[in-house]
């Protein structure tokens, strides 16, 4: 299967070569172009599925130009610009050009390679390929992988190369973070995925069951063993076992889980033969294995045996820039499921959720858009169709302010006029911040004496105005 192309303009030696190398690694094929008519060539020769615009002539608007002729070819393939010079009417322009997004210096590679993730995620048929196989994590049954956050795309990419391997993988991460989703993936993208995956919730089994569960037991082992009964691992011989909560584990069940995990047998309980076994093992827990190792409630040598592959799941809180994302896959399923039509969520609404700390994680999540269509909502969800124990939870949590207008002048405000940082305290992209600087006539002006200032409509607002009317907001 052919290779996705990005065609890359470069201007900047350094960068152009860790962003190639970047995108290498994911598994896109990379073309370069050294000045405007070699781009514009190699567009019209290759018709690449996405390119990286610079303007050579440090001239912002001839980067805009370029990709006005590009767009004269092609009204789809997704555009970035990288600006050395920009202004506000600059990125507005780019806007109305259609420029999928908008840099300007300083950024980094990783920044750039994260926007053309985001590109191509709006593309189904234009995913990129990684040792020549397809991996779509979103072909996965049970779920996705949501992510647009840099955090998780890094952990996508991990994924990708922990997969094929057969190295035990230590999963950790608070409850709710998807850990169990995580190790489906990881099976599914290895060559044991059509090969059973067995789950053992390690917290939920008694120890008076724990071996015969794990281990199975022969016909006559104890009173009502009336029939052989194979266990757990032997159940997902050829395949993968997932270990959930391990660090709920007794001592004496970690030391057999020890025993089986390095010699890879298990002995039947009231069997006389051990029986060998070709099995991935994947545990995963939400406590601090460390410390318990330091507590010595867990075995140092288990702990140094599961944590050969270690990835950490991040709370919600830490990656809300993926709760847009997250919520449009559970009304998905949710729509299916109801047989109903829910478009969303307005402004409004999505405005508490993005401020809220969601100690539950993406299980809360999940949970909280199952209550709200359980209440039958319109096709647009607003703030009156949350659960009421938990809008009020949402009301004690911050005082919001009310106006869109207002949301973005405090951002603005707050991060210097930095359109990234401003993004990112909304949870908006850089271009939607163009595009409201724009709808509301904001523009920023210096005063003499050094304070900023921003002129909205008809109406001069300065910084101690802007104190007085969000306060603690602006910080």
């Amino acid at each position: 299967m052919q290779k996705t192309v990005i065609l890359i303009a470069e201007d900047d030696a350094a960068l152009s070569q860790d962003l190639k190398g970047l995108l290498l690694r994911r598994g896109y094929e990379i073309i370069t172009a050294s000045n405007r008519t070699n781009l514009l060539q190699n567009v019209r020769a290759v018709s690449p599925d996405l390119v990286i615009l610079v303007p050579w002539a440090k001239n912002a608007w001839e980067g805009l130009e370029t990709a006005q002729e590009i767009r004269g070819r092609d009204k789809e393939i997704p555009l970035i610009l990288l600006a050395t010079n920009s202004s506000e009417d600059l990125a507005i322009a780019a806007l109305r050009a259609g420029i999928n997004d908008y840099f300007k210096k300083p950024f980094s590679a990783e920044e750039i390679a994260a926007s053309v993730e985001r590109c191509f995620a709006k593309i189904p048929s234009s995913q990129p390929l990684a040792n020549n196989e397809t991996t779509a994590f979103d072909l996965m049954p049970s779920g996705r992988l949501i992510s647009q956050s840099l955090q998780m795309q890094a952990i996508k990419s991990y994924l990708l190369k922990v997969a094929p391997t057969d190295s035990t993988v230590l999963i950790t991460g608070e409850t709710g973070t998807g850990k169990e989703l995580v190790a489906e993936l990881i099976h599914s993208n290895s060559s044991r995925g059509k090969k059973p995956f067995v789950c053992i919730n390690c917290a939920a089994l008694p120890d008076s069951l724990l071996e015969s569960e794990l281990f199975g037991y022969e016909r006559g082992a104890f009173t009502g063993a009336v029939a052989l009964q194979r266990g757990k691992f032997e159940l997902a011989d050829e395949g993968t076992i997932f270990l959930d909560e391990i660090g709920d584990m007794n001592l004496c069940a970690q030391a057999k889980m020890l025993r089986t995990i390095e010699n890879k047998e298990i002995y039947r309980l009231g069997g006389r033969k051990n029986i060998f076994l070709n099995v991935r093992i994947i545990a995963a827990t939400n406590q601090d294995l460390e410390r318990l190792v330091a507590e010595k409630n867990f075995r140092k040598d288990l702990y140094f045996r599961l944590n050969m592959v270690r990835i950490h799941l991040p709370p919600l809180q830490e990656r809300k820039e993926d709760i847009p994302g997250l919520l449009d896959h559970f009304l998905r399923e949710l729509n299916q499921r109801f047989g109903r039509s829910v478009e969303g969520f307005t402004e409004e609404a999505l405005t508490y959720l993005l401020r809220y700390d969601w100690p539950g994680n993406v299980r809360e999540l999940k949970n909280l858009c199952e209550a709200i269509f359980i209440k039958q909502p319109s096709r647009v969800i607003v703030f009156n169709d949350l659960p009421e124990l938990f809008q009020r939870s949402l009301r004690e949590a911050e005082n919001f302010p009310q106006s869109e207008q207002d949301r973005l002048l405090s951002a603005l405000f707050s991060t210097k006029w930095n359109v990234s940082k401003a993004a990112r305290k909304l949870h908006w992209s850089r271009m939607t911040i163009y595009r409201k600087i724009a709808k509301y006539h904001i523009t920023k002006t210096r005063k003499p004496e050094e304070t900023m200032a921003y002129r909205f409509g008809a109406k001069h607002v300065t910084t101690s105005h802007l104190k007085l009317q969000h306060g603690d907001s602006l910080v």
